[in-house]
C-alpha cells in the first residue's frame, strides 16, 4: 500500500470547552500519542442537548482552543458543529466525517466515562459504532456505572487492547488518563472572584480570556 493510500486513524474529541484546559488537553494528547493517531481533533460543541448552555460565545471558545493546540502537530481543530444552526449531535458529526474521511480510515470517537455511561439518551446511540469505534477515558475515582444497555454492548464489541482495534469502525476500549482534578467550572469560579486560573489553562488562553475579559462576574 503506497503513502498515500496508507489508512488513517483519525481521533474526536468534544467539548463545550468553557474554557479549554490543561485536563482536556493532556487528555487529547496522550490518546494521541498512545494510539499512535495520525490526527486528533478537538471539537468545540455548539448547544449540546446534554449540556447547560455554556457561558461564552462560540466564536470565543473556538478562538481559546486554536490558541491552545497552535504548535502541538497531532491536534487539530474542527468546527464543523460551530456551523450548524441546530444542536450538535454526535451521530451527524460522525456521519459528515466518516462522508469526508471515506470508509478505510479508522474513526475513533473519544469520550469520558461519565459520558460513555450516558450513552443510551444519546439521539441515536445505537449507530455510533457503524461510523467509529469508541475509547472511553479512564480513571481512578470513577464512581458512576453503566447501565444495561451499555453492558450488553460492551460484552458483545469490547476490545480489551485498544491499540488492536482493527477495521474502520466498530469496537470499544478503555484507555487510561493521567488523572487531573481541573474543571471548566472551577475555572469559571475562579474567574468570576477574581483569582488567577495561570497554570490550568495555557498561557494563550489565559491571555485570550484576559483580552476580552471572559468570565467575569457581572457587576
Amino acid at each position: 500500500m503506497s503513502k498515500a493510500q496508507a489508512v488513517r486513524r483519525i481521533g474526536i474529541l468534544g467539548g463545550t470547552f468553557d474554557p479549554v484546559h490543561i485536563g482536556h488537553l493532556r487528555s487529547a494528547l496522550e490518546v494521541a500519542e498512545f494510539m499512535g493517531l495520525d490526527e486528533l481533533r478537538l471539537l468545540p460543541n455548539a448547544r449540546p442537548p446534554h449540556r447547560d448552555t455554556p457561558q461564552v460565545a462560540a466564536q470565543d471558545r473556538l478562538a481559546m482552543v486554536r490558541e491552545a493546540v497552535q504548535g502541538v502537530a497531532c491536534l487539530s481543530v474542527d468546527a464543523r458543529e460551530l456551523e450548524r444552526d441546530k444542536p450538535s449531535y454526535t451521530i451527524d458529526t460522525l456521519e459528515s466525517l466518516r462522508a469526508e474521511l471515506g470508509v478505510d480510515d479508522q474513526l475513533f470517537l473519544v469520550l469520558g466515562w461519565d459520558a460513555f455511561c450516558g450513552l443510551p439518551g444519546w439521539h441515536r446511540w445505537e449507530e455510533l459504532l457503524q461510523h467509529c469505534h469508541i475509547l472511553v477515558l479512564q480513571r481512578p475515582d470513577a464512581d458512576v456505572e453503566p447501565p444495561d444497555e451499555l453492558r450488553n454492548l460492551l460484552a458483545a464489541r469490547s476490545e480489551s487492547d485498544p491499540t488492536a482495534m482493527s477495521g474502520p469502525a466498530g469496537n470499544i476500549s478503555f484507555v487510561w488518563q493521567t488523572p487531573l482534578a481541573v474543571s471548566a467550572t472551577q475555572i469559571r469560579q475562579l474567574l468570576a472572584s477574581g483569582k488567577s486560573v495561570r497554570f490550568l489553562v495555557p498561557d494563550a488562553v489565559l491571555a485570550y480570556i484576559e483580552a476580552h475579559e471572559l468570565y467575569r462576574a457581572p457587576n
